[in-house]
């Protein structure tokens, strides 16, 4: 717990696949791929990996000139790459753009999330491909991220990071006197075992029933004595009458 940490440090296939990093055993086939796979970055890509900026979930509308528009503002900007397909050319809605100083790139990452782009929310974060130990891409089972509807959440990353275990000791139920007899002596100052409180219950109702005892017989002759008015009346009523 002393080194746990919300985002990971390195890549592993299955914490990731966990919400807490605690996970065991794999519970999906992408885990199973992702921990079998043995990925080797792209060895043609050029430019220096920790001045990288990951830019993903544009509209594919999207252009390079503008994201240059939108993130020259943070700082001097050296390259944008645009995945495309190799077949159409279209966009595949993320793009990698690489600052000349770190303090744009930190500016950048810092603001431009959840930036909103041709009507999409973007999502920012560092280039992890090369700096991340042991980092497998998505389409391998691994990344970060994901869709509930995939069924394939990752955690670990800024998008979705790992929440802090809760770790609760075993404890046992003294109540049905399990655990040491030291460990049973529950009455304290200020506090009543299960004995004490029913002793007190018992009191308290034995004091409650003359009260009500009391109470139903002023009831009832509080009937007798309205019915006895009420008849007395109707026999005056009779009497003026004749």
């Amino acid at each position: 717990m002393n080194d746990w940490a919300p985002i990971a440090k390195e890549y592993d296939p299955l914490k990731a696949g966990s919400i807490d990093g605690t996970d065991e055993e794999p519970h999906d086939r992408a885990i199973w791929r992702a921990m079998l796979a043995r990925y080797v970055p792209n060895k043609g890509v050029t430019g220096d990996p920790h001045l990288t900026l990951f830019v993903a979930r544009l509209n594919l509308q999207t252009t390079e000139e503008k994201l240059k528009e939108v993130f020259s503002r943070y700082g001097d900007i050296r390259k944008i790459r645009l995945v495309r397909d190799l077949v159409t050319g279209f966009s595949k809605g993320y793009a990698f753009i690489e600052y000349k100083e770190e303090r744009a790139l930190l500016k950048a990452h810092r603001d431009a999330n959840r930036l909103v782009i041709d009507q999409h929310e973007i999502f920012v974060d560092f280039e992890l491909e090369r700096t991340l130990k042991g980092w497998i891409p998505r389409r391998l089972g691994g990344g970060f991220g994901g869709k509930k509807e995939s069924g394939q959440l990752r955690f670990g990353g800024r998008d979705r990071p790992f929440r802090k275990p809760i770790n609760l000791p075993n404890m046992k139920s003294d109540f049905y006197g399990e655990g040491s007899a030291e460990k049973r002596n529950w009455p304290r100052e200020g506090t009543r075992d299960w004995r004490t409180r029913d002793r007190d219950h018992e009191r308290s109702r034995d004091k409650r029933w003359p009260e009500r005892e009391r109470s139903w017989a002023w009831g009832e002759s509080e009937r007798e004595r309205d019915s006895k008015e009420e008849r007395s009346r109707g026999r005056e009523r009779k009497d003026r009458d004749r």
